[in-house]
Parts: C-alpha cells; structure tokens; sequence
C-alpha cells in the first residue's frame, strides 16, 4: 500500500502523517508514508487545499485533519479494496 501525505509541511500536515504512521503500524499493514512537499507535484491530483491524504493513488481526504478513526477506516477500505483484487 502507498500512503501520500500532501502538503508543505504544515503543523497539520505533520499531524496527519504522525497519525497515519501511528494506524500503519497499529494495524499492521505493510505501507509505505510518503510527504509531497512539493507544490508541482501535489497539483497532479484534484485537491484545492491541503493536508491531502492519498492511498494507492486515490485521494481519500483533502481540506481539512481527518482524526485517528477517520485515517483507520480509510486504511482499512483501501485495504480491503486491494484484496478483492488480488482474488
């Protein structure tokens, strides 16, 4: 799974990579978190504000600090996406 945390690095972009980290590891799940810094490349996907929260090339929030159940539930559905189609 790859998780894109999109933003300049702002005190909630750094919290929404902390929490993202912290569900990563609380699940268990083999996931890489990526920062995108860098403006040219968080224009490539449809936000208009950041922090972004970007799993498997699919931006699942942007605009606002989604909380720890919120960033567990879009993990868990990525997840669970990615299952059914390995089967």
């Amino acid at each position: 799974m790859q998780i894109k945390i999109l933003g300049p690095g702002c005190a909630k972009c750094s919290q929404l990579e902390k929490t993202t980290k912290d569900v990563v590891k609380e699940l268990g799940i083999d996931a890489s978190v990526q920062e995108v810094k860098d403006i040219t490349k968080i224009l490539d996907y449809p936000i208009l504000t950041t922090p972004g929260l970007v799993i498997n090339e699919e931006v699942v929030c942007s605009g606002r600090l989604p909380d720890k159940a919120e960033v567990t539930q879009f993990i868990i559905n990525a997840r669970d996406k990615e299952q059914k189609v390995e089967k």
